[in-house]
This record gives C-alpha cells, sequence and structure tokens, in this order.
C-alpha cells in the first residue's frame, strides 16, 4: 500500500503485532451521549482497538459531532473512525473516516455520487479517507435496504470472492463485509476464508454484523479476517465481561498468524 495515513499506519502496525483486530462500533442514532461514551469507554478499557462511528439512518450534525469528542475525550488516544451511512455522516472531530462505496448496490448514489458529494468536504476537513470497499452479505437487514444492496447469497462464497477480486483490483485500502446490524448469523466461515484467500494482505478485510459471542468472533479470525466490527452485542448491555471475553478470542486467533 502507498500513501497511507496515520490511521491506516497504525492498523497494519496491529495486524502485524496481534494478527488481528476489535472495532467496537457506536451508532449515536440509537441511544444517549453517555451510553455511547460509556459502550466506547469500556470497549477502550477491555481491548478494541479502534472506536468507529456511524450508522445506517441518524448519525449526522450536532450528535455525531458530540458523540466523536465525547469518546475521544475517555478512550486514551485510540483511532475514531467514522463508518458513514451517508453524506451527513462527517465529522471534523474524527480522526478518519471509511471514504465507502458499496460495491454491490443497485443504486449509482451509493456507487459514485455520495462519494462525489463528499469528497470536498472530507478535503476541507483535512479528515484522513481511508478508500474502503463495502460489500453486503444477506440478510443486509437495514443497511441492505437503504443502500438497495444485491445481497450475496450466503451460500455463494465463490461472488463474494469476485467481489473481493474488484475490490482488490479497484484500489481499495479496505474492504468490509457486512451481513447487517443485528443479523441473526455472521458471514459463514467459508465465504470469509474465499474472501481472504482472494484479498491475501493486498488489503485489510473487516467483517460485520452478526457476531455476539466469542466463539462466532474466533471463527470469523479463524477464517482469514483481520478484523470484526461488533456493535449490537455491546450494545444490548455494556458488560465489560462480554467485551473483554470477544476480545480475547480476536487476539487468540489472531496470535497464530504472527
Amino acid at each position: 500500500m502507498s500513501s497511507i495515513g496515520k490511521v491506516e499506519k497504525y492498523y497494519k502496525e496491529k495486524i502485524e503485532s496481534q494478527g488481528a483486530m476489535l472495532f467496537s462500533l457506536i451508532d449515536p442514532d440509537k441511544f444517549s451521549l453517555e451510553k455511547g461514551k460509556a459502550i466506547a469507554k469500556s470497549s477502550y478499557e477491555n481491548g478494541a482497538d479502534v472506536i468507529l462511528v456511524g450508522g445506517t439512518i441518524g448519525a449526522q450534525g450536532k450528535i455525531l459531532d458530540e458523540t466523536v469528542q465525547m469518546i475521544k475525550e475517555g478512550c486514551g488516544g485510540i483511532p475514531v473512525v467514522l463508518y458513514p451511512g451517508n453524506i451527513s455522516g462527517i465529522s471534523e472531530y474524527a480522526d478518519a473516516i471509511y471514504f465507502m462505496h458499496m460495491l454491490n448496490s443497485r443504486d449509482i448514489y451509493w456507487l459514485s455520487t455520495a462519494q462525489i458529494q463528499a469528497a470536498p468536504v472530507i478535503a476541507k476537513m483535512h479528515l484522513e479517507a481511508i478508500p474502503t470497499t463495502y460489500l453486503i452479505i444477506e440478510p443486509g437487514r437495514a443497511v441492505g435496504w437503504v443502500g438497495n444492496a444485491n445481497v450475496v447469497p450466503r451460500e455463494r462464497s465463490d461472488l463474494a470472492a469476485a467481489c473481493a477480486l474488484a475490490a482488490k483490483y479497484t484500489g481499495s485500502h479496505v474492504l468490509i463485509t457486512d451481513a447487517g446490524s443485528g443479523a441473526p448469523l455472521p458471514t459463514p466461515p467459508d465465504m470469509i476464508s474465499a474472501i481472504a484467500k482472494m484479498v491475501g494482505n493486498n488489503l485489510f478485510y473487516f467483517n460485520a454484523g452478526g457476531v455476539r459471542t466469542p466463539v462466532q468472533a474466533a471463527e470469523c479470525i479463524a477464517a482469514g479476517a483481520h478484523g470484526i466490527h461488533v456493535g449490537n452485542a455491546f450494545e444490548e448491555q455494556v458488560e465489560a465481561k462480554k467485551i473483554k471475553e470477544i476480545s480475547a478470542a480476536v487476539r487468540k486467533e489472531g496470535k497464530k498468524r504472527v
């Protein structure tokens, strides 16, 4: 990879040293600022490597800015990265932003129009923009519905691998597969494995949606993902024990690669 920023360098160093990463996702639209800060702080204290901030709807404006600022105050300097649901999901207070296109959207807006609208704003804010391909896996849930996604069927690892190859060839630095917030199950391990083999170490591959247990977290990493995003499992109950157990599972599997 060339011309990478501070946050991407942090990703590279973390993956080289510990094999895998844990991302804690905070959606400002779902709960109060105080609860968001509490989840982020507990995540930081119990092993999360990065705090993501964003959501499919509602994560914007003043509430987004205040959430990012509160998280940065209480999380000891680990990166706070925007995971935007739209062009409104940009905040100058974050450390970086996933500059995403939804590869399997049927709508040109999510493929290029949103990026064209957002790019000048991001440049003016001097935010680190991380080129990111976003791929929605069945069932897709809210993000699939909003993004008008042609979701990848769970049994078609070959299609997911082809999408991953497209992400690699178009120069993305990050690939995120997402079964959707609150999905009943994570992306299947055989699909994660097919994607991981296709991208190798050419880009960072993170999996999101449906991870609720340490076993599921370990399966995702063992299958080849460089990291996992966890949102709902940490939101349902701000419990240090759960975060610590999932973090330990990610670390254990990650260390096998180091």
